[in-house]
């Protein structure tokens, strides 16, 4: 009821603000469960996604967003289960793993439809970056359910990361056709197996999305660039207080050079 509720408001109003193009929709199955794996550009990714299906899409969520005290939190938790996002506990990197995949296994298992970002984080650039293989290829190898490669186009331009307020501009969703890993089924222990199902999943996507591929994880590039800017923002610092000290001498020789022509002036012997 809720989520019919929800789904009706904002799905509605998504559409109506923003209008998302959509290619493939006749790949999303009717009835019974499926995977849908997406690339991530944007946190708007997990709304836009369901705004133009007629089925109800379960992604799992920060548990923070559903345990926040006060008014605010009551209502952030309330939007949240409306939208059909899970709570799971990422204290843990191991622990959030073990309880993502529980949770995705119970979604296909009821016959849902579970959304998820192989990727595992929001794309720092716009490229689409190396699949993690732990979620998606073993809650996929653990049921047998078709997964559905699914490319979100643009929504980083509606909404950059830490931009609160987003851009109207219609952004596009191209749905690929199921993949079949049922031949895998009951190997979710493999990593080898685990690894070529991602891969060729992310291959998919990246057909789809015609982003630029890189061959790390996002998290990775994540770190990188914070680095890169930690380094360019020391360099900038030392640059400016190297720039200060130069400034600091030239005045200096200056004021020494007027002062120390006056005094040669002053003492020079009268004709």
């Amino acid at each position: 009821m809720i989520y019919g509720a929800m789904k009706f408001s904002l799905g509605g109003s998504l559409k109506l603000a923003f209008r998302p193009w959509v290619e493939g929709l006749e790949n999303i199955p009717a009835h019974g469960p499926a995977i849908l794996a997406s690339n991530h550009l944007s946190f708007s990714d997990s709304f836009f996604l369901p705004a133009v299906l007629d089925r109800k899409v379960t992604f799992v969520a920060k548990a923070e967003y559903f345990t926040s005290p006060g008014v605010k939190g009551r209502l952030t938790a309330a939007f949240f289960k409306g939208v059909g996002q899970l709570p799971v506990d990422r204290s843990g990197a191991r622990g959030a793993a073990e309880a993502a995949i529980k949770a995705g296994i119970e979604v296909i298992e009821s016959g849902g439809l579970f959304g998820i970002y192989p990727e595992g984080t929001r794309s720092p650039d716009g490229r689409l970056y190396r699949g993690k293989p732990g979620g998606l290829g073993r809650v996929a190898l653990a049921t047998g359910a078709p997964v559905i490669p699914i490319a979100m186009i643009d929504t980083e331009k509606i909404q950059p990361p830490g931009k609160v307020i987003p851009k109207l501009m219609r952004p596009g969703i191209r749905i690929g056709k199921p993949l079949d890993f049922s031949r895998y089924q009951g190997m979710e222990e493999d990593r080898y197996i685990l690894r070529s199902v991602t891969d060729e999943v992310m291959y998919e996507i990246m057909k789809l999305s015609g982003q630029e591929y890189v061959d790390i994880y996002a998290t990775v590039a994540k770190r990188q660039l914070a680095e890169e800017e930690k380094a360019a923002k020391a360099a900038a610092k030392a640059a400016e207080k190297a720039d200060r000290a130069e400034a600091k001498t030239e005045t200096e020789t200056e004021r020494d050079g007027v002062t120390g022509g006056g005094a040669e002036k002053k003492d020079r012997p009268a004709a």
